[in-house]
């Protein structure tokens, strides 16, 4: 029943100790998960099982569940658990990415543009999320990815944003759609 592609056995294939015992009651919140079958619920237990994964250095398979926890993410409507998504595939991205271009270089090009893609997604919905504190939070989280990334001149727009919001700044709500366009044109 399981919708993302990871093998059946690969649990069994980890080393022993906290991570694999973790991964294994992580996939059994999510075949709970899947006998409901709630987005909430489905988010959540992906999520889970894409941290254990990743706990296992099994970079792939946490990207899967953790791209599969956000499509779920995306059907409750919660914008902050979606942020919160795309900020954790982002920083998985990074570190695949890395760790690509140590083994050969130039190799992560697709990885760092994903990571790329969800740090935008993620800065673009920033100013949706439930209050300023965690909007500040997010735009500082995606300013250090971008900056991982290279984008040195986004993660700088992204924190003297995050800095007017903090310094409580009259005008900033009003320059935050421009500001989340302008990073859309950056994009492209």
């Amino acid at each position: 029943m399981r919708n993302v592609q990871t093998p059946p056995d690969a649990a069994l294939a980890l080393p022993d100790g906290l991570a694999r015992n973790a991964l294994r009651q992580a996939m059994r919140m999510l075949d709970e998960a899947e006998t409901r079958a709630g987005p909430a619920e489905m988010a959540q237990a992906q999520a889970v099982v894409g941290h254990a994964y990743r706990a296992l250095a099994a970079l792939p398979a946490a990207a899967a569940h953790l791209a599969q926890a956000l499509r779920w993410a995306r059907l409750t409507g919660s914008i902050d658990l979606v942020v919160d998504l795309q900020c954790e595939l982002c920083d998985l991205r990074v570190c695949e990415a890395a760790l690509r271009d140590e083994e050969q270089p130039g190799s992560g090009r697709l990885a760092w543009e994903s990571a790329r893609d969800h740090a935008f997604e993620a800065s673009t919905l920033a100013h949706r999320v439930a209050d300023s504190q965690w909007e500040v939070t997010v735009l500082l989280r995606v300013s250090d990815l971008l900056d991982r990334c290279g984008d040195h001149d986004d993660a700088t727009q992204l924190q003297v944003r995050a800095l007017r919001l903090i310094a409580g700044d009259p005008t900033a709500d009003a320059r935050l759609d421009s500001a989340a366009a302008s990073t859309s044109t950056l994009r492209q």
